[in-house]
């Protein structure tokens, strides 16, 4: 049995002690697996990122996360906290949430500042990871003034430089252009040789048989449907039940169909 990096039991989140984010929501991820999470804007997939990354935490219910409770009394003590922060990390859907240093280099650099590495590690460190994410050359490039896929790279690197066991991506390829997309799912599909854990809270089917070998379909805060790729995007009253799919109406003659649109996209230029 692999080990179990994420244990969700029950948990429970509320925005401002009003809107149900999460209800009662149940699920384990284990080492080295690729877990997409699928769901409509408002299904609870980027809060759930959050209370994994210790940036939120539950109002009731417990998380664990490589075995031991992810509370925030935990994460107040600093080394728990800097090696908590060293193994798991996030990726924002909006990078400019991320993105403050002058700097592309300094943007790299902070985490492994912060941890205080040796200099002369964080420089070679950093250099590794702009060259691995093909932004050398925006090195002395101001964040703010790059390009969305640009910056969505930037803040990959911010976060990998780190080397992190778990990746958390929120809507990685949201708002990028498609060959920004297919450098991003390129680089999801590769990384590390496909041996650390990877979850991804998407709506785009299109990258999902990809970068995925299991998922969960939330709707409302809870999980709808769990399976693989395959046994989930070849459900279609279950896309459509989750607002992953919808369908629309055409005139063939005189009368009107519906059919359900949903197109994938089987590779990606290189």
């Amino acid at each position: 049995m692999a080990e179990i990096v994420f244990d969700v039991q029950n948990v429970v989140y509320r925005y401002n002690a009003e809107v149900m984010a999460l209800k009662g929501l149940s699920l384990q991820v284990a080492r080295g697996e690729r877990v997409a999470i699928l769901g409509a804007n408002g299904s609870g997939k980027s809060t759930l990122l959050r209370l994994l990354d210790g940036l939120y935490f539950p109002d009731s219910g417990s998380i664990s996360a490589f075995g031991v409770p992810l509370t925030e009394e935990a994460l107040q003590d600093d080394a728990t906290a800097f090696a908590f922060r060293r193994r798991v990390a996030l990726v924002f859907q909006n990078p400019d949430v991320q993105l403050f240093s002058p700097t592309v280099f300094d943007e790299v650099a902070f985490g492994p500042l912060q941890l205080r590495w040796q200099k002369d590690e964080i420089r070679r460190k950093v250099n590794e990871t702009l060259d691995l994410l093909g932004i050398t050359h925006l090195k002395d490039r101001s964040p703010h003034r790059l390009s969305g896929g640009e910056k969505k790279r930037v803040a990959l690197a911010s976060v990998l430089v780190l080397d992190p066991e778990v990746l958390l991506m929120d809507e990685p390829t949201a708002a990028l252009d498609p060959k920004s997309q297919s450098m991003v799912v390129d680089f999801l599909i590769g990384w590390s040789g496909g041996a650390k854990t990877v979850i991804t809270a998407t709506h785009d089917l299109d990258i999902v048989s990809e970068i995925a070998d299991r998922c969960f379909v939330f709707q409302s805060g809870n999980v709808l449907a769990e399976g693989t790729p395959d046994i989930i995007l070849s459900n279609e009253p279950l896309l459509q039940s989750s607002n992953l799919i919808h369908a629309h109406r055409h005139l063939h003659g005189d009368e009107i169909h519906a059919h359900a649109h949903f197109h994938m996209r089987h590779e990606h230029p290189h």
